[in-house]
C-alpha cells in the first residue's frame, strides 16, 4: 500500500470531540470500465435530523464533535479517516479499522456510451516524438525533486506503474485514477489570468515537468516530446525565475478568463445568489404526506438567501404557475397538462402581467402563503392511479426560467446568464401528458409506452442541460414513482434523483442542499497520457465528445468528455492499461477541465501528474492505495449490475477477482493448493467482501427501484461517498464523549455501549440493551451519537437517513445486516482482527457470545477461505 503507517483493520482508534475536519488518503482507483456518473457535494447546511425507534430525544447538548468537513480529524497521534463528500484535502487516508471496500469483476467490461455507462476510449495510439531522447537533452524547469502523483483532485490506484505490460494489465487488480474536476482544494489552486501555453502538436499544456530552454523560452511537451515556443514568456536568467510561473511550479493551476465583454458574463455579486430555483410540486398527496411536505417547504423558503429568485409550480391533471405579483393571496395561472404547452400559451404566460420568478426578499411572505394554501387530494383514487403531468410541468418551468429570452417566432433559445435549477417534489409516477406511463403495469401496451416515456424524459433532460438548467427529482412516500422513467430526466440534465421514506426531515434537508449546490456548466474534460498508457474506460457524469482540433493541434489524440454539470463532489473513474512495455523512468498524466463557474467565469483547470515506473511487483504493490483501488473496482462492478440477476452475477465476479489477485500477485502456501493474498494490499479483500454484502449488490435493499437509484448515485459519487457506500465506518461511544473507531464486525454489538455506523446513504445509531436501561447514560450517549452523525454528514448530498434504535428492536436488523458476522470465527482470529475484545472480561465476552443468533452468512475469513485463498494477516 502506498500510504505509510496505515492503521490496521484490527486496531481501534480513539476520536475526541472538537477536532478539525478529518483528512483521508488520496483516492486512487484501479481501472474500472463503467458509465459516466457523478456525485455532487453540497455546501454546509443544517445537520440532518434523525428518526428514532422508541427513543426519546435527549435535550443534552454535547461539545462540538468531529468536524463536519469530511470526517473526523483524530489528532496528531490518530490516523485521519475519510467520510463522504467534502471539500477538504485528504492527506493521510483514513483506513477505517477493518472497514473494507468491495470491488468488481475480474474481467473488463465492454465500453459503452450513455450517461450511466462507460465512455469509450478507443483513441489511436498516442503520438510519440522522440520524447525520451529530447528530454534527456533539455534541462528541467525545476531542479529539486517534485512530488509525484499527489493532487486532491486526482487519486491514482497506485503511485507507481509497472513497466512490463503483462504484469501491469492484470484486470483483476487493474490500474486507474479517480478525477474530481470541481473539487475544492485547500489551499486553493494557483490562479492565472491569461491563456495557457499549449503544445502545438498534441494540445497538452505546459507544466512543472516540462523541460525549459531558459535562453529561448522554448518548452518541451511531456506527452509527445514536441518543442514549443512561449512567445518569449519563459525566457529567464536562471531556473529559479521560472518558479514565478504557477504552471511551472504547481501540479494544479486554474486559468481564468472574466470580463463583461463576454456575452454571458454576470457580475460576481449577482450571479451566484440570483440563479433561479423553480419548485415543481406534486399536488396529488394525501393529508399526512402533505403536512410533512408543507413543513419542509416552509423551512426551505426560510433557508434561501434574499437575492435567490424562486418560482413555484404545482402539477396534477393541470399545471398551476403561481404569480408573485399578488401580495395577499395565492394566485396561479393554469395550463392543461395533457399535452406539451403550445408556444402561444407560453408566450401569453411569459409576456403577461404575472411575476413567476421573484427574489426571496420580495416574495417570502407570498411563498409561505402559497405553501399554506395547499390542500390534500380529495378524490377517492389510489395514489398510483392519480393523474400527474410531471413532464408538462417541467416544460413550463424551463420556459419560465428562459423568460423573454425565448424567441418563439424562430424557435431560438438564448442561454441565460446564470445556471438554474428545477427541483421536482414527486409523490408518485408521471401518468398524464407527455412522458407518461399507464397507471397499471398490467396495461397491455405498458412496455412500449414505458420505452417511449423514457426517451421523451431523456430528451427533456438534454433540453434542460442545453439551457444551463439542472433538474433534481426528490421523491418521497410509499407510492412507486416508476424510477426507470423519471431517472433519465435528472441524469441527462446533470441533476440528482433521490428516494425518501417520507417528506420529513431528510427530504427537507435534501431540498435545501439541492438548491445550495454550486454547479458549473459547459464542462469539458480532456485526458492526456504518455503514449505508453491507454485509457480503456471512463465512468462518470458525462458523455464522449468529439472535438475537431486538428487545425490547431496536428496530433491531438486526447480523450474528450462532455460533462453534464461541474460540481464539487463529482468524480470520474478512469481505467488504464499499458500499451506496451515501458522503457522510460516516468509516465505522465494530464487532466484539463474547461467550464464556466457559478460566477460565469471561464475556467481551465490543468492537473499534471508524474508517476515513476518500476520492475518490481512488490514495490508496485506497496504503492497501491487500497481504498482507491476498491472504489474503482466497485464502480466497474456496479456498471454491470443493472438488474437483480446481474447483481448476483457480480458477486461471483468479485469472488473470481479475489482468487485471481491472490494467484497473480500472492504466494503459494507450501505443500498446499492454497494461495496467500498479498500482504501489501491486505485491506482490499475485506473492502470487496463489504461490497458483496452491501445494498449495492447484496439483499439488504428489497426493491429493485431502490437498488437502481443507489447504483446510479454510486456511479456518479465522489471518492468519499463511494467509499462509505461500500465500506461502512463504525464508531463506538466511550465515556467522556469520545469515539473509538472499530472494525465493522458484529463483535461491536456490546450491550453496554452505543455505536454509530455510517454507510453513506444511511447512518445508524445502535444502543445496547444494558445501556438503554440506564436512562441518564443512554440519553447522553444518544445525544453524543446524534451530534457525531450530523457532523459527519453535514456536507453530504444526498443527506443520509439517520436512524436510532435499541438492541433487539425491529429496526436493528438494518444495523446488523451491514456488519461482518465475525462471531462465527474462532477466538484467536476474532482477537487478531478485533483487538478491542482483549479489553473485555471473561464474563463480558461470554455475554456477548450468547447474544448472537446463528445464520448462514459467512464471516470474512470463512468467505475468503472458501475461495482457496488464505486471508492476509491483519497489519
Amino acid at each position: 500500500m502506498a500510504t505509510p503507517a496505515q492503521a490496521s483493520p484490527g486496531y481501534s482508534r480513539r476520536i475526541t470531540p472538537q477536532m478539525d475536519s478529518l483528512s483521508s488518503k488520496p483516492d486512487h482507483s484501479a481501472m474500472s470500465p463503467a458509465p459516466p456518473t457523478i456525485s455532487s457535494g453540497a455546501p454546509r447546511f443544517p445537520p440532518p435530523i434523525s428518526h428514532q425507534d422508541q427513543i426519546p430525544s435527549p435535550s443534552i447538548k454535547l461539545p462540538t464533535m468531529l468536524s463536519p468537513a469530511n470526517g473526523v480529524k483524530t489528532g496528531s497521534s490518530v490516523p485521519h479517516m475519510s467520510t463522504p463528500p467534502a471539500p477538504p484535502v485528504f492527506t493521510s487516508p483514513v483506513r477505517p479499522a477493518a472497514v473494507p471496500f468491495r470491488t468488481s469483476p475480474s474481467t473488463p467490461l465492454p465500453v459503452a456510451f450513455s450517461s450511466a455507462s462507460s465512455l469509450p476510449t478507443s483513441s489511436p495510439p498516442y503520438f510519440s516524438n522522440g520524447s525520451v531522447e529530447l528530454q534527456q537533452q533539455l534541462p528541467s524547469a525545476i531542479e529539486e525533486p517534485v512530488p509525484d502523483g499527489k493532487s486532491p483532485c486526482v487519486l491514482f490506484s497506485a503511485y507507481k506503474v509497472l513497466k512490463h505490460k503483462k504484469q501491469a494489465n492484470v484486470p483483476s487488480l487493474g490500474f486507474g485514477v479517480l478525477v474530481s474536476p470541481g473539487r475544492d482544494t485547500s489551499p486553493g489552486p494557483q490562479v492565472i489570468q491569461r491563456d495557457p501555453h499549449r503544445c502545438l502538436d498534441c494540445g497538452a499544456y505546459s507544466n512543472l515537468y516540462s523541460n525549459i530552454l531558459i535562453g529561448s523560452g522554448q518548452w518541451q511537451c511531456v506527452i509527445c516530446g514536441n518543442l514549443n515556443g512561449s512567445e518569449g514568456e519563459y525566457i529567464a536568467l536562471s531556473k529559479e525565475e521560472l518558479r514565478n510561473f504557477p504552471e511551472l511550479s504547481s501540479p494544479l493551476v486554474d486559468f481564468i478568463q472574466t470580463g463583461n465583454n463576454r456575452p454571458s458574463f454576470v457580475p460576481v455579486t449577482d450571479s451566484r445568489t440570483s440563479a433561479p430555483v423553480v419548485l415543481v410540486i406534486d399536488e396529488c398527496l394525501d393529508e399526512q404526506h402533505l403536512q410533512y411536505l408543507q413543513s419542509s417547504l416552509h423551512a426551505f423558503i426560510d433557508s434561501l438567501p434574499p437575492t435567490t429568485r424562486i418560482g413555484i409550480i404545482l402539477y396534477g391533471r393541470a399545471v398551476s404557475v403561481y404569480d408573485f405579483s399578488e401580495e395577499s393571496i395565492a394566485s396561479a395561472e393554469v395550463i392543461p397538462g395533457g399535452a406539451s404547452p403550445t408556444q402561444e400559451a407560453l408566450k401569453a404566460l411569459i409576456y403577461g402581467t404575472g411575476i413567476y420568478l421573484s427574489p426571496m426578499h420580495a416574495s417570502k411572505e407570498v411563498a409561505h402563503l402559497i405553501f399554506s394554501s395547499l390542500r390534500p387530494y380529495k378524490l377517492n383514487v389510489p395514489e398510483a392511479s392519480r393523474d400527474r403531468c410531471l413532464g408538462t410541468a417541467v416544460e413550463v418551468a424551463l420556459a419560465i426560467i428562459q423568460g423573454p429570452s425565448v424567441d418563439f417566432s424562430r424557435g431560438v433559445v438564448k442561454r441565460p446568464g446564470v445556471n438554474s435549477r428545477i427541483i421536482v417534489c414527486a409523490g408518485g409516477p408521471n401518468t398524464y401528458g407527455p412522458g407518461s406511463v399507464p397507471h397499471s403495469y398490467t396495461h397491455p401496451n405498458y412496455p412500449h409506452k414505458e420505452k417511449t416515456a423514457i426517451k421523451w424524459m431523456e430528451h427533456l433532460g438534454r433540453e434542460a442541460h442545453q439551457q444551463n438548467t439542472v433538474v433534481d427529482i426528490l421523491c418521497a412516500g410509499t407510492c412507486p414513482v416508476r424510477v426507470p422513467v423519471l431517472q433519465p430526466l435528472a441524469k441527462a440534465s446533470g441533476g440528482a434523483f433521490v428516494l425518501h421514506d417520507d417528506f420529513g426531515e431528510a427530504f427537507g434537508m435534501n431540498l435545501q442542499r439541492a438548491s445550495a449546490r454550486a454547479a458549473g456548466s459547459h464542462g469539458l474534460l480532456e485526458i492526456r497520457c504518455s503514449d505508453d498508457i491507454l485509457v480503456t474506460q471512463v465512468v462518470g457524469p458525462g458523455e464522449a465528445a468529439h472535438i475537431e482540433n486538428h487545425e490547431t493541434f496536428k496530433n491531438d489524440l486526447s480523450l474528450y468528455i462532455q460533462m453534464l454539470s461541474v460540481e464539487e463532489t463529482q468524480c470520474f473513474s478512469i481505467s488504464m492499461e499499458n500499451r506496451h512495455d515501458i522503457k522510460s523512468d516516468f509516465v505522465f498524466f494530464q487532466f484539463a477541465i474547461q467550464y464556466s463557474n457559478v460566477y460565469q467565469a471561464d475556467i481551465t483547470r490543468v492537473i499534471t501528474i508524474r508517476l515513476p515506473t518500476v520492475d518490481s511487483v512488490p514495490e508496485y504493490l506497496q504503492s497501491v492505495e487500497d481504498e482507491v483501488a476498491a472504489v474503482l473496482i466497485a464502480k466497474r462492478t456496479l456498471l454491470g449490475a443493472k438488474s437483480h440477476s446481474d447483481a448476483i452475477d457480480m458477486r461471483t465476479t468479485i469472488d473470481e477477482r479475489v482468487k485471481d489477485i491472490a494467484l497473480k500477485f500472492g504466494s503459494q502456501v507450501p505443500k498446499s493448493k492454497l494461495c496467500r493474498f498479498p500482504k501489501e494490499i491486505s485491506l482490499l479483500p475485506e473492502f470487496l467482501f463489504h461490497l458483496r454484502r452491501s445494498p449495492l449488490l447484496g439483499n439488504i435493499v428489497g426493491h429493485e427501484d431502490e437498488r437502481s437509484v443507489l447504483r446510479n448515485l454510486f456511479l456518479n459519487a465522489s471518492f468519499d461517498l463511494s467509499l462509505r457506500m461500500v465500506a461502512p465506518r463504525c464508531l463506538m461511544h466511550r465515556e467522556g464523549g469520545t469515539f473509538e473507531e472499530l472494525p465493522a464486525y458484529d463483535l461491536v454489538m456490546q450491550s453496554d455501549t452505543a455505536v454509530v455506523l455510517d454507510h453513506g446513504t444511511d447512518v445508524f445509531i445502535w444502543l445496547g440493551a444494558e445501556l438503554a436501561a440506564d436512562e441518564g447514560r443512554s440519553a447522553a450517549a444518544l445525544a453524543a451519537c446524534k451530534t457525531l452523525a450530523e457532523e459527519l454528514t453535514e456536507l453530504r448530498f444526498p443527506a443520509p437517513r439517520i436512524l436510532a434504535f435499541k438492541e433487539g428492536s425491529s429496526q436493528a436488523r438494518y444495523f446488523v445486516s451491514r456488519l461482518i458476522p465475525a462471531h462465527k470465527d474462532p477466538p484467536y482470529e476474532q482477537e487478531a482482527r478485533f483487538p478491542q475484545l482483549r479489553t473485555l472480561t471473561t464474563e463480558q465476552r461470554t455475554k456477548l457470545k450468547s447474544n448472537f443468533i446463528h445464520f448462514d452468512d459467512p464471516s470474512f475469513c470463512e468467505w475468503i477461505r472458501s475461495l482457496k485463498v488464505v486471508p492476509p494477516e491483519p497489519i
